[in-house]
């Protein structure tokens, strides 16, 4: 394993925890923060059943805390019949069972602030589960009813009404409109789902529904999270003429994505956000790919931030990379926002696979089985990615396990596979359960340290608690039990990286200045003491002039002349 080069800790690079309410401490938290994101059902099992929940999140505070995090994101703990991974809400002011009670995210919020860490929770507007009591309601009233009218009920094209109002394409393959059956057998209307028949989409246009979301914001504001990052953020208002999507698509002109009047939705929630003590941030989830109308939605009256996917996306290839740095950096300075850097998600093939295959950008419509990766080169780049992104200026974003470098579990059995994009893709797309997979914890055999081992029988004794998602049975050199000793380890890296970034203020929001540098390399300064060097060639190359390293992805290769160079697929933090 690659032994990073770290500079001594000393006591004042110690991070200790605040001792301030970080919701009212700095108003700025969000500009440079680091964000840790959670996957609830796979980051720790508190009741032994497989499943995560809060009490397993609550017990592994002190870990995330000296990982180095300011802030936690959670994916939806809400109530939901888990269609889509509770991105189908059927309750936003209950806890799912699996997951605890609201009692438990009260005192996990709580707990969480009382060590520094703020909590960032998951709102998915665009469309409900089809149990919500709106849309069980809405069926029940039939065709013509004011229940229907928060949705997207539609008679069929068509003679006999059997043809989809129009041919909309879902965001999980398949088909966009699902046929209703009346209440004396009869075929029905018609509604909505940009993703799965489960999530019937919400009309924005009516006022119950902008009303109940803006009570839900100001629900989980009064039980003091710090944010709220906001799924599929640019879907929410759609062409009430329901047209087909154009050929050439105009600015502003897609009938459900982008539209203009999105932002008068973000306008109110930042008002709401904003009437809250400290900083309440709004993040949204927004693929866009033109950088303006990306921008639009961080003016200074509607979101704080939104992810940066581009950046996530593009290959390891030093132009791509330093391509998407500049843009973003630029699409940003218009309206004063910071850009978010993220290497995964809950979406997204793990770093360490992606990086190690041939095309190792990202793209769901490339996403299939048997494509051949090597984890030795994906890890070598998974770290030195991990620092050029850390070093950026802007927010940070870490998905669970990521800082365990984890690979993409590609060989799930098929019966255990459970998202929706696997089966509507007929099996072509192996989905996303390959990164969801229940973290590592400690041990030499699954369930490694996921429930706690005193839990993890049965009645009776008959089989240990298996996890949700099986866990690869050579996991155990991925553990925080076996990792966090290892000086050469993916976690001792992170932890190390973080601990800089907080330490010195050249890491926190402002700019980057780029350096002269050959065209396989990508090098810059921060605050003009600090220089981030990644080398994406594949020769050695020599250091710019330095002081000291203070942290590198990889072991330096000393030069005939006994200076270090920095290796291939290397990322090195010098200071000057």
């Amino acid at each position: 394993m690659d032994v990073p080069v770290l500079a001594p800790e000393t006591d004042a690079m110690r991070v200790a925890p605040s001792s301030v309410t970080p919701s009212t401490a700095d108003p700025l938290w969000w500009r440079s923060a680091v964000i840790y994101q959670v996957y609830i059902r796979s980051f720790a099992d508190g009741n032994g059943d497989g499943t995560g929940d809060l009490a397993g999140v609550r017990s592994r505070l002190g870990y995330l805390r000296d990982l180095g995090v300011d802030a936690l994101w959670f994916t939806p703990w809400y109530a939901s019949p888990l269609a889509d991974g509770g991105y189908d809400v059927s309750d936003y002011r209950a806890i799912h069972p699996a997951f605890g009670e609201l009692a438990e995210a009260e005192a996990l919020i709580r707990e969480a602030l009382e060590l520094g860490i703020r909590t960032i929770i998951d709102v998915v507007p665009n469309h409900i589960s089809d149990q919500h009591e709106w849309f069980q309601a809405a069926l029940a009233a039939g065709p013509g009813s004011p229940e229907r009218e928060r949705f997207w009920f539609h008679p069929g094209a068509g003679p006999n009404g059997d043809e989809m109002p129009n041919h909309w394409v879902s965001n999980f393959q398949g088909d966009t409109w699902t046929r209703t059956t009346n209440a004396d057998g009869t075929p029905g209307e018609w509604y909505l789902h940009l993703f799965a028949p489960e999530q019937p989409d919400l009309n924005w246009n009516h006022p119950d529904v902008r009303r109940e979301h803006e009570d839900v914001l100001r629900f989980w504001f009064d039980r003091g999270v710090g944010g709220v990052r906001i799924d599929s953020a640019a879907l929410l208002v759609k062409d009430p003429a329901l047209p087909e999507v154009p050929e050439l698509v105009e600015a502003g002109g897609h009938p459900n994505t982008d539209r203009d009047d999105v932002h008068d939705i973000y306008r109110s929630w930042r008002a709401i956000a904003d009437s809250y003590p400290g900083t309440r941030v709004l993040v949204g989830e927004v693929w866009m790919p033109d950088p303006v109308r990306f921008a639009n939605y961080l003016r200074p009256d509607e979101m704080h931030t939104a992810f940066n996917f581009d950046f996530m996306t593009r290959p390891w290839r030093a132009f791509e990379l330093r391509e998407s740095i500049e843009s973003m950096l630029e699409v940003h300075a218009p309206v004063n926002a910071p850009s978010t850097w993220v290497l995964s998600n809950h979406d997204i093939t793990r770093p360490v696979t992606r990086y190690g295959r041939v095309d190792s950008a990202f793209a769901f419509a490339n996403k299939r089985f048997g494509t051949p990766t090597d984890l030795e080169l994906g890890t070598r780049r998974a770290r030195a990615a991990a620092l050029l992104s850390a070093a950026l200026p802007g927010s940070l974003y870490i998905y669970q396990g990521d800082e365990l470098g984890l690979p993409e579990v590609e060989d799930l059995p098929d019966g255990a596979r459970q998202d929706p994009m696997h089966f509507r893709s007929q099996g072509v797309d192996p989905g996303r359960d390959g990164c969801r997979v229940p973290l590592p914890w400690s041990g030499q055999h699954p369930p490694f340290g996921f429930s706690p081992p005193e839990l993890t029988w049965k009645a009776g004794g008959a089989a240990p608690a298996q996890p949700w998602l099986p866990q690869p049975q050579d996991w155990a050199k991925y553990t925080v039990e076996a990792q966090e000793h290892d000086a050469g380890s993916m976690l001792c890296l992170y932890r190390a990286a973080l601990r800089i970034r907080r330490e010195l203020d050249v890491l926190s929001d402002g700019g980057l200045e780029w350096l002269a540098s050959e065209p396989d390399v990508i090098a810059f300064s921060r605050g003009g003491g600090f220089v981030s060097v990644t080398n994406l060639a594949d020769r050695p190359i020599v250091l710019p002039e330095h002081h000291e390293v203070l942290l590198s992805s990889s072991e330096l290769v000393d030069a005939p002349s006994g200076d270090g160079r920095l290796a291939p697929d290397s990322t090195a933090w010098l200071r000057t």
